[in-house]
C-alpha cells in the first residue's frame, strides 16, 4: 500500500510539473495506466495534494477542469450510447445476419466513429447537447447499414420503409459510402425521426447537425466500406492520431470497461437511475433522478414550450408601442438584431467549430424570439406609453436593447450549455458560458446587471434552473465583473462622491438593516442619474415611472442631481451578497467567536464603501478573506490563511484562482497572502488597528437578508413552525412529457368535493383582515420565531397547528389546547365538519344501494 501511494504521488507530481513546464510528453490515459489509478481517484488525489494554496497552479487547475468536463461528457454519452444500442439491436439476431456483424463489432464501430466525428467537428468537446445530437447522426448512419433482422421496433420498420422507398441499403464491398449517404438523407428521414422522437430531440436541430457537420465529416475522411460497415481499424487509427495530438483521454477504453475510466459507484448508480416514461393516465408526483442527457433534453423542451408562440419579428403589439414613441425605434432595433446576429454566428463558430455556424444561428434566433417576448411583457406592464413616458426614451437606448438581447441569448445558451456533471440544474463553465455573451456583444457587465431583475419579472415562464442561472450571473457581476477597470461603475461612484462637492456615499450604511424592497423598472436603472443640475423634476421619487397625469400635475422644483438609481441598488445588493458569503464562511471557521462577526463585517463594509479602489480588477471574496484574517490577527485569534482558503474552497460557486491569483499591482499577480501584506494591510492599517483599541469603530448594521426574489421552488415549502402543512407551487398545465410536470387532474366530481370541503370556510373568510392573517401565517419568512405584539425583545415560538400530533384526537374538536388560537381551533372544527360530511355521504350511499338490492 505504501509503494502504491508513493507511485501515485510521483504520478501526480509529474503531471503537475509537465503542465507547468509545457512538457507533456505523454497522454493523460498513459499516465493513469502507469500508476494504475482511475480518472476520479486521480482528481481526488490531486485535490488532497493541494493542501497549500500554492501547490497547484491556476494553469494546472484549468487543465484539470477541462479534463474533468471532457470525461464527464464522455461518460454520460457512453452510458446513453450503451442503453440506446440495447433498445435498437436484438440480443440474438437470426441466422441470416452475417457473423461479422456481431453486436460487439457494431458497438465498437459505432463508438469509435462517433469519437472521431466529435473530435473532428467540435473544437469545444464539452458541449453535451451538440455531442449527443452528433451521436444520433452516427446512430442513424449505422442503423441504415444494418440488416432489418438485427433491429428491434420501431427501427426495423423505419429501415424497411427506407428500403421499400428505393434507397439502396447494402453497399458493395470497397464502395465509397459518402456520396450515397449524402443523397440518401435527402430522401429518407424515417430513422432520424424515430431517434429524435425516442429521445425527445428537436428534429430540425439534429438535421442541421447532420447536414452542416456530420455529412462534411463523412466526406472529409476515407471510409472503406466492408459488408456495409466502415473498417474499424481505419477509423480507430484516425482517432488514435487525434488522441495522441490532444494528449488527453483515450475514450475507446470505455468499450473495454477499462479501470482507468470507471467512475465511482455512487456516480454510476446516479447515472443509471433513468426515469421511465409515464403513461398519459399516470401522475408523476416527485422529480426523479435523471441522466445528464435526459436532463438536458428536458430543459431544452421547457424552453421550446415557452417560445412556441413567439416569433423572431416584433409583434403587432410591439409595433404599436414603437409607433407611440417620440422617435420610432423599430428600424434601429431590427438593424441591431441583424448585425449582432452576424457577430454571434461568427463567434459561435470560432468557439465550437466552423461546421457549427448554422447551429449558432439557430440558437440566436431562439434568443431573438425571447427578446421580443420579454420586451413586450415589460411594456405591457406600463398602462400607457406616451411621448412623456420614460419608456419612449428607453426604447431608443442602445445599451438597454443590447443588454436585453444579451440576456435572452444567455438564457438560450445556458439551456443548451448544461454539462454532464451537473446535478443541480445550473450551467457548468464552458467556453460559451457567461460572460462569453458580454464579450460577443461588447457589453459591460454593469450594464447587463441592470436588466436581469426586470427580465425575470417580465418572463414568468422561466424555469427554476434558468432563474437560478441568471441570479448566479448577477452574483458574478457583483463579485468581480462589475469591478473591472473599464467598468462604468467607477465613474458612477466618482460622480456620486463629487455631487456638489460632498463626500457622498454610493449607499449609506444606515439602510443595510432595511428590507431590500423596491419597484425600480428598467427605465429607472438605464436612464438614471439625472445629470443636469438645472433639470426640473417632479416630487415623486424616482423609484417608479410616474403616469402622465402625475407628471403633468406634480409640483416642480429645482433639485440637485439625483443619485444614480442603478448604483444605489447595486450597492444594496452587493452589501447583502457580501454579508451572506461572510456569514457562511464565518460559521465554518469562527462559530466559537460570534462576537467577531460584526467586527469583520464592519471592516468589510467599510472597505467596500470607502476604499472601493481595492476592488478594481479584484474579487469580493478576496476582500472578505482579508477582512476576516485582519480582525482575527488584532484580536489574537489563531486563524491562518491556509485554514481560511481550505474552508473557502468548500463553499459553493468558488474558484481557486480567487485566492491563488490576486492582483498586486499592474499586471503583477500573486497569492492572497502577498496581497494582504503588500496591499490590503498597507491601505487599511490604521483602520484595522482601531479594532484593537478601547474605542473601536462604530459597528455597521447587519444587512437584512431576504429570500431570493428570483427563486421559485419546484418542491413543496413547509409553513414556518407548521407541524404538517406544506405549500406546493402552482403547476403548469403541460404534461411532463412536454417538459413540465403535470397537475392533478380534476374531474367534475372532484371539483364538487373540493367545493364541499371549502364551503364551511366561506363564513370565516369574509373580510380582508382574515385573509391577511392567513397570509401572515403562510408567507412568513422571518424564521421559526416571531416578536410579541408589545414589541418585546424576547422572541416567542410560533404556535403549532396540531393536526396529527400523536395522542391528540382533534377531529371532534373536543381537545383543544388552551394556548391555541381561535383560528386554529376553528380550522380543526371545520376539518371535523368535513370528516362528518364524508361519513354521512358514505352512509347515505350504502343505504341507497341496500334499498335498491331489495
Amino acid at each position: 500500500a505504501y509503494n502504491k501511494k508513493k507511485k501515485e504521488t510521483w504520478g501526480v507530481c509529474i503531471f503537475i510539473a509537465s503542465i507547468d513546464l509545457d512538457e507533456m510528453t505523454f497522454t493523460f490515459t498513459e499516465l493513469l495506466k502507469s500508476i494504475s489509478i482511475s480518472v476520479c481517484m486521480f482528481f481526488q488525489f490531486l485535490k488532497e495534494v493541494d493542501v497549500n494554496m500554492d501547490t497547484v497552479s491556476t494553469k494546472v487547475d484549468s487543465t484539470v477542469s477541462r479534463l474533468k468536463k471532457k470525461y464527464d461528457v464522455l461518460l454520460a454519452l457512453y452510458h446513453k450510447f450503451e442503453r440506446t444500442c440495447g433498445l435498437i439491436y436484438v440480443e440474438q439476431p437470426s441466422s441470416e445476419v452475417p457473423a461479422e456483424l456481431s453486436s460487439v463489432l457494431v458497438l465498437k464501430n459505432y463508438w469509435i466513429t462517433f469519437l472521431l466525428a466529435k473530435g473532428k467537428v467540435l473544437q469545444m468537446e464539452d458541449d453535451l447537447v451538440i455531442s449527443f445530437q452528433l451521436l444520433l447522426c452516427v446512430l442513424d448512419y449505422f442503423i441504415k447499414l444494418s440488416p432489418p433482422a438485427m433491429l428491434k421496433e420501431p427501427y426495423r420498420s423505419a429501415v424497411s420503409a427506407v428500403t421499400v422507398n428505393g434507397s439502396a441499403r447494402t453497399p458493395r464491398r470497397g464502395q465509397n459510402r459518402n456520396a450515397r449517404a449524402s443523397k440518401q438523407i435527402d430522401t429518407d428521414t424515417k430513422v432520424i425521426e424515430v431517434l429524435c422522437k425516442e429521445h425527445d430531440c428537436n428534429l430540425d436541430e439534429v438535421k442541421n447537425v447532420y447536414f452542416t457537420s456530420f455529412i462534411p465529416f463523412l466526406n472529409s475522411i476515407s471510409i472503406v466500406a466492408s459488408n456495409g460497415l466502415p473498417e474499424v481499424e481505419v477509423i480507430s487509427k484516425q482517432y488514435e492520431e487525434l488522441y495522441l495530438k490532444n494528449k488527453d483521454i483515450d475514450a475507446r477504453l470505455f468499450l473495454d470497461r477499462d479501470e482507468t475510466l470507471q467512475s465511482d459507484l455512487i456516480r454510476c448508480s446516479q447515472l443509471e437511475r433513468t426515469p421511465r416514461k409515464n403513461n398519459s393516465e399516470e401522475e408523476l408526483n416527485i422529480i426523479l433522478p435523471q441522466t445528464p442527457v435526459r436532463a438536458a433534453m428536458n430543459t431544452i423542451q421547457q424552453l421550446m414550450m415557452i417560445l412556441n408562440s413567439a416569433t423572431d419579428k416584433p409583434s403587432d403589439t410591439l409595433i404599436s408601442y414603437f409607433n407611440n414613441c417620440t422617435v420610432n425605434p423599430k428600424e434601429s432595433i431590427l438593424k441591431r438584431v441583424e448585425s449582432l446576429g452576424h457577430i454571434f454566428k461568427k463567434k459561435f463558430a470560432e468557439a465550437v467549430g466552423q461546421g457549427c455556424a448554422e447551429i449558432g444561428s439557430q440558437r440566436y434566433k431562439l434568443g431573438v424570439r425571447l427578446y421580443y417576448r420579454v420586451m413586450e411583457s415589460m411594456l405591457k406592464s406600463v398602462i400607457l406609453i406616451t411621448y412623456f413616458s420614460p419608456y419612449s426614451k428607453l426604447l431608443n437606448d442602445n445599451i438597454f436593447h443590447t443588454s436585453l438581447l444579451a440576456c435572452a441569448v444567455e438564457v438560450v445558451m445556458a439551456t443548451y450549455g448544461r454539462n454532464a456533471s451537473q446535478n443541480d440544474g445550473t450551467s457548468a463553465e464552458t467556453d460559451l458560458s457567461f460572460p462569453w455573451i458580454l464579450n460577443v456583444f461588447d457589453l459591460k457587465a454593469f450594464d447587463f446587471y441592470k436588466v436581469i431583475e426586470s427580465f425575470i419579472k417580465a418572463e414568468p415562464s422561466l424555469t427554476r434552473d434558468m432563474i437560478k442561472h441568471l441570479e448566479r450571473c448577477e452574483h458574478r457581476i457583483m463579485e468581480s465583473l462589475a469591478w473591472q477597470s473599464d467598468s462604468p461603475l467607477f465613474d458612477l461612484i466618482k460622480q456620486s462622491k463629487e455631487r456638489e462637492g460632498q463626500a457622498d456615499q454610493p449607499e449609506p450604511a444606515s439602510t443595510l438593516n432595511l428590507p431590500l424592497q423596491h419597484n425600480h423598472t428598467a427605465a429607472d436603472l438605464y436612464l438614471s442619474p439625472v445629470r443636469s443640475p438645472k433639470k426640473k423634476a417632479s416630487t415623486p421619487a424616482a423609484n417608479a415611472a410616474p403616469p402622465l397625469d402625475a407628471q403633468g400635475t406634480a409640483t416642480s422644483q429645482t433639485q440637485k442631481p439625483q443619485k444614480s438609481t442603478s448604483l444605489s441598488l447595486f450597492y444594496k445588493k452587493v452589501y447583502r451578497l457580501a454579508y451572506l458569503r461572510l456569514h457562511t464562511l464565518f460559521y465554518r471557521l469562527l462559530s466559537e467567536h460570534p462576537d467577531l462577526e460584526p467586527l469583520i463585517w464592519t471592516l468589510f463594509q467599510h472597505t467596500l464603501q470607502n476604499e472601493y479602489e481595492l476592488m478594481r480588477d479584484r474579487h469580493l471574496d478576496q476582500i472578505m478573506m482579508c477582512s476576516m484574517y485582519a480582525i482575527c490577527k488584532v484580536k489574537n485569534v489563531d486563524l491562518r490563511f491556509k485554514i481560511i482558503v481550505s474552508a473557502y474552497k468548500e463553499l459553493p460557486n468558488t474558484n481557486q484562482e480567487t485566492f491563488k491569483r490576486v492582483l498586486i499591482r499592474e499586471e503583477q499577480y500573486d497569492s492572497i497572502i502577498v496581497f494582504y501584506n503588500l496591499v490590503f494591510m498597507q491601505k487599511l492599517k490604521t483602520n484595522i488597528l482601531q479594532y484593537a483599541s478601547n474605542r473601536p469603530p462604530t459597528l455597521s448594521p447587519i444587512p437584512h437578508i431576504p429570500r431570493s426574489p428570483y427563486q421559485f421552488s419546484n418542491s413543496p415549502r413547509r409553513v414556518p413552525a407548521g407541524n404538517n402543512i406544506y405549500i406546493s407551487p402552482l403547476k403548469s398545465p403541460y404534461k411532463f412529457s412536454d417538459g413540465f410536470q403535470s397537475p392533478t387532474k380534476m374531474t367534475p366530481r372532484s371539483r364538487l368535493d373540493c367545493l364541499a370541503f371549502f364551503k364551511p370556510f366561506c363564513w370565516y373568510l369574509q373580510t380582508s383582515e382574515k385573509f391577511q392573517k392567513i397570509n401572515q401565517m403562510v408567507c412568513s419568512s422571518e424564521g421559526p420565531l416571531k416578536r410579541s405584539a408589545e414589541g418585546s425583545a424576547a422572541p416567542k415560538p410560533l404556535k403549532r397547528l396540531r393536526f396529527d400530533i400523536e395522542g391528540q384526537d382533534e377531529a371532534d374538536g373536543s381537545k383543544h389546547l388552551p394556548q391555541e388560537s381561535k383560528f386554529q381551533q376553528k380550522l380543526a372544527e371545520m376539518t371535523s365538519t368535513r370528516t362528518r360530511m364524508q361519513k354521512q355521504k358514505l352512509n347515505d350511499g350504502n343505504d341507497t344501494s341496500a334499498s335498491e338490492d331489495k
